[in-house]
């Protein structure tokens, strides 16, 4: 079967795993852990998604351009982003450094989720539409995906039964549930965050 992190063509995420800690971890995995240390390399080569600018060029999140570092951005511009969170994700840079409070919340799959959601509703032909699905629904809703987001269990089932015959809205519901989790519960601690209050000063 095809490699479904490849139907992203603007996702070059073949990273390197030469650090010692990372040989050591999967040299040890016993023949019955093979399938959660492919799970555990699929994870880490998707937390690389959101470090790469070209994965935001061309997407419907912002303006066009390469990914702003947070470090450019004026504190007139990161006080906008208090003012919602609709304003925060719709900035490159807003985007960044929100998922970058994230992963130090190790909650970063909520956010890739939301992106993933983003570009497949962007799918110009029911061709796209398949394989896309496949391969949002194995990295973040099935039992035990390595980026499993927190979702009710009608949801999750609901899009079991669809996933054959995808649609542009099957996954609207489980996106609209992360993205009501990301407003209530992260984006006011990302506030009073560290991350945040650096890019205020």
């Amino acid at each position: 079967m095809e490699n479904p992190l490849l139907l992203f063509p603007q996702l070059n995420i073949s990273a390197s795993k030469d650090k010692a800690y990372y040989k050591k971890s999967v040299i040890k995995e016993e023949p019955h852990k093979a399938s959660k240390a492919g799970a555990k390399q699929k994870r880490n080569r998707l937390s690389l998604l959101l470090q790469k600018p070209e994965f935001h060029e061309g997407d419907p999140l912002g303006k066009a351009g390469s990914l702003t570092k947070a470090a450019s951005v004026s504190p007139e511009e990161a006080v906008k982003w208090g003012e919602s969170f609709d304003k925060l994700l719709s900035e490159k840079a807003g985007l960044d450094a929100f998922t970058k409070f994230l992963k130090t919340e190790f909650s970063e799959e909520n956010i890739e989720f939301w992106i993933a959601c983003e570009d497949y509703k962007q799918s110009k032909s029911a061709h796209e539409l398949l394989p896309k699905a496949k391969t949002i629904f194995e990295t973040f809703i099935q039992k035990d995906a390595p980026k499993e987001i927190n979702i009710d269990f009608h949801t999750k089932n609901d899009i079991s039964q669809k996933i054959s015959e995808p649609t542009l809205s099957c996954f609207d519901a489980a996106q609209s549930s992360i993205y009501s989790l990301m407003a209530k519960d992260s984006f006011p601690r990302f506030l009073r965050s560290d991350v945040y209050k650096e890019l205020l000063q």
